[in-house]
């Protein structure tokens, strides 16, 4: 008891506070626990959007003009998909995903697919981290409205 006394007592760091907001908005169920048990981290999340899933989705201001037309946007998955939690969670295991995504000591998921693109080998935490910013984004992000979208009524 001692020793968490003299932790308590001594300089608390921004990491630690963050923890402990994430520990009481899980135990009052506010956020999903991690999807594979560790700490999410938002500014990795982004890094991780912007290395390797901006090459097909557009995932913020910094790429508005790129991606691929066929694939959504972040802002469109976390504004129109009701389950977009789940998306986010699952994506590795999703089209076309598993033909070129790899997660750190599970290796890929669907090895009898060719990649169909350059292929991206992601430790398991970085699930977590874009979940994160999906939440970020979801928290921040307001929904796009009809008239908004040129040609729409």
């Amino acid at each position: 008891m001692t020793r968490v006394r003299e932790q308590l007592s001594g300089p608390v760091s921004v990491r630690h506070l963050q923890a402990l907001a994430m520990f009481v908005a899980m135990a009052n169920g506010l956020l999903a626990a991690p999807v594979f048990g560790f700490a999410a981290d938002l500014e990795n999340g982004r890094k991780l959007a912007r290395e390797h899933c901006a090459r097909c989705h557009v995932v913020g201001e910094g790429n508005k003009f790129g991606g691929i037309g066929s694939t959504p946007s972040f802002r469109l998955l976390v504004t129109a998909f009701k389950d977009w939690r789940t998306r986010f969670k699952t994506f590795y295991a999703r089209r076309p995903h598993p033909a070129f995504l790899s997660i750190e000591g599970k290796g890929r998921l669907r090895k009898d697919l060719p990649p169909n693109a350059h292929p991206v080998e992601l430790p398991a935490r970085s699930i977590d981290d874009l979940v994160a910013l999906a939440e970020h984004l979801e928290s921040t992000v307001k929904p796009l409205r009809s008239k908004q979208i040129k040609g729409l009524p």
